[in-house]
């Protein structure tokens, strides 16, 4: 009688530039949903701090800025138990990967990514390599897990199907080695949050104006201010409709954060006016993000706990790419020092 092996979890793949701390968006859009899958899925979660060296940063921000992604992942619930969470820079792995697959990648095709094309002409003296060859990059971070599903927003769908397309490439030239990932642009994250001051955009943490995003980590002070500043409209009727961009997207966040459906949240605030309501959805942030905020700050002062978590998802993310790396050196005719 042949025992049954315990079906394995398909693998979740997603990784964030630290450039900022998790606005409000990213929270509701990704990680929200995210801590919903941690039994359903491997999910594995890299802070891309090797993609964010395309542009000058000061060393020493840079570093605590990266620490801190870090931390306010943990503080959110990414269970480091279940889920992987690393630093990209810690896993050698995706440079040799990179290096490998920019070699079944065509210049034609970097060139033709549209966000390629937007930061050359944002960052004109500075137009390096790595703003290239980024897509690349971004290849071996997904293949090199083998990952089944990567939660992406549309602005990022080009180079998922540029990922697909590398893997397609070599698999037909060597035989099956990549899982060819799908994408999810929709159940596993990416619910759109727009800006407080201009809601036909997606709120980001590129937004050089502060009052448009939300810290997770911000204080209830800063919260509140900025809720009120929020663009509504001149109706002062609350209601969730495609000419009242304003006021659906604090719907949405005080959907999100309360956990009340939008009908029942128009039903009531309806005729109560713009300032009740949005004392209203600051309040369910501000309580929806303390516990959140408490533990960051406390991870924030226990360094070495951070360091001991960290380590141990760079040697689990490590065990998972050395497997794939080592199938491809193989696959492609690269050498190797073991004695037969």
């Amino acid at each position: 009688m042949t025992e049954n092996k315990p079906e394995r979890k398909p693998i979740l793949y997603s990784g964030i530039q630290p450039t900022g701390d998790l606005n409000l968006g990213t929270y509701i859009g990704a990680v929200h949903n995210w801590l919903k899958i941690q039994d359903d899925y491997l999910s594995i979660y890299g802070i891309a701090d090797l993609h964010a060296l395309t542009v000058r940063r000061n060393p020493q921000e840079f570093r605590k800025t990266t620490w801190s992604l870090f931390a306010q992942y943990v503080a959110c619930g990414l269970d480091p138990e279940k889920s992987i969470l690393y630093f990209q820079s810690h896993v050698h792995q995706h440079a040799e990967l990179s290096w490998i697959l920019g070699c079944y990648t065509y210049i034609g095709e970097l060139q033709r990514m549209t966000q390629y094309k937007d930061k050359s002409a944002q960052h004109s003296d500075n137009l390096n390599i790595g703003l290239l060859d980024y897509p690349v990059l971004m290849a071996a971070d997904i293949l090199l897990y083998q990952a089944n599903v990567v939660p992406v927003g549309v602005d990022q769908k080009q180079h998922l199907e540029l990922t697909r397309d590398i893997a397609i490439r070599f698999n037909n030239a060597y035989g099956d080695t990549f899982v060819v990932p799908e994408g999810n642009f929709g159940s596993l994250g990416d619910k759109k949050i727009c800006s407080l001051q201009d809601p036909t955009k997606k709120m980001s943490k590129s937004d050089p104006n502060p009052d448009s995003i939300i810290s997770i980590v911000e204080t209830p002070d800063q919260i509140m201010k900025k809720i009120r500043r929020a663009v509504t409209d001149s109706e002062a009727v609350v209601e969730y409709r495609e000419d009242k961009p304003g006021v659906s997207n604090l719907l949405e966040i005080f959907s999100a954060m309360s956990g009340r459906g939008i009908d029942d949240l128009v039903k009531e605030y309806h005729t109560a006016g713009y300032k009740t309501f949005k004392e209203a959805v600051g309040e369910s942030i501000v309580e929806k993000m303390r516990p959140i905020r408490e533990e960051y700050e406390r991870l924030m002062q226990d360094k070495n706990h951070l360091i001991d978590l960290a380590s141990q998802g760079a040697e689990r993310a490590a065990y998972l790419a050395e497997k794939t790396l080592a199938k491809v050196k193989r696959k492609i005719g690269l050498t190797d020092l073991k004695k037969k």
